[in-house]
């Protein structure tokens, strides 16, 4: 990889080592280097400008979860050819992490439960010359309250207090505060990433027959809140709660990554996002008018079990999607008025 330290083999082996450098290694000045200037940093909760920031919010997380711990699960990368440069290759990596902790010392959840935390993360980052330069990140916060004890909305309202209140809080990622970074391209056309990408598509068209004949009756299921699942039935569930809390909502696929390893099943990355009314029941309860967006990130792997009537063609084996609730929560309770 032309302007990458050699101790890196490859991108897997780049963003998995990094990450253990930076949080479990205490090697937190290395983010200095390791991402570029001008650093742009989204997720659900916030958007991040400059790794000045980012250091200062990892050394918080850090003195909140001492002994916290990510294990990489998966990286779904491919080349970006259009941000590579005669003496640095560029690439998109998707990068899936299982976090474990303990809540030990106050910081931003609140006074330290001493609770045992394990959740996902789930994010995307642009690379060139060693360094991450362009960042979209998800975390299973609502499995990090709820391990904790407590009920996610009424931590999200504490959460407006403690920041200040409605007008000084920290306001959630949204197309108004969104700042366009240098990377814009879609990822790659790899038929793995295509296909999943056109289920995707197909449920927010709520064409939800698609699920029994595009995923594995046994598919293995992973899903906000630390909940996970197995089967049709499971799958239909979540993303037919979804998409009922916002049916009106424009769906958006924003990133498609396909990747066919060896030693790997077929995988595929999927960054999408939902913007529009809480107009209908469904997993975010009474609808209340407010005007949401919702950036989630989707993995996938390919097994060999077809669906109903399609035996022995690729269906969605394992499926890991995250949105972060808490932020959801936070825009409704801003924009009704209920963050007291």
């Amino acid at each position: 990889m032309r302007g990458f330290d050699p101790k890196w083999c490859d991108v897997p082996h780049y963003i998995i080592g990094i990450t253990k450098q930076i949080w479990e290694d205490r090697e937190i000045g290395a983010l200095r280097h390791l991402y570029a200037p001008g650093l742009i940093v989204r997720s659900p909760a916030s958007v991040v400008r400059e790794n000045s920031n980012v250091i200062a919010a990892t050394m918080a997380t850090l003195a909140e979860f001492p002994d916290r711990e990510l294990l990489g699960e998966d990286v779904i990368w491919c080349e970006d050819e259009q941000g590579a440069t005669d003496t640095s290759d560029a690439f998109l990596s998707s990068h899936r992490l299982i976090c474990t902790a303990t809540h030990s010392h106050p910081g931003v959840y609140g006074a330290p439960t001493g609770r045992r935390v394990t959740y996902r993360i789930l994010a995307d980052c642009a690379i060139r010359d060693g360094a991450v330069y362009d960042e979209w990140l998800v975390r299973d916060q609502s499995a990090i309250v709820t391990q904790m004890g407590f009920d996610q909305v009424d931590w999200t309202r504490e959460l407006i207090t403690r920041e200040g209140g409605p007008e000084q809080c920290v306001k959630p990622m949204t197309p108004a505060n969104d700042v366009a970074g240098p990377y814009d391209r879609p990822g790659n056309d790899n038929e793995w990433g295509q296909r999943y990408a056109d289920v995707l598509g197909s449920i927010m068209a709520a064409n939800m027959d698609v699920i029994p004949r595009a995923y594995d009756r046994a598919v293995e299921l992973h899903y906000p809140g630390g909940q996970d699942g197995l089967g049709w039935g499971d799958a239909d569930r979540f993303w037919m709660g979804l998409r009922a809390a916002f049916p009106t909502a424009d769906f958006k696929i924003e990133h498609v990554v396909g990747r066919d390893d060896p030693l790997m099943p077929p995988r595929a990355a999927v960054r999408w996002s939902l913007h529009g009314r809480h107009s209908g029941w469904g997993r975010f309860g009474q609808p209340t008018g407010a005007d949401i967006y919702v950036m989630g990130i989707s993995h996938c792997d390919f097994g060999p079990f077809g669906g109903a009537g399609q035996w022995g063609q690729p269906t969605v084996r394992r499926e890991f999607t995250l949105i972060d609730e808490t932020a959801i929560w936070k825009q409704i309770l801003l924009q009704t008025g209920d963050h007291e």
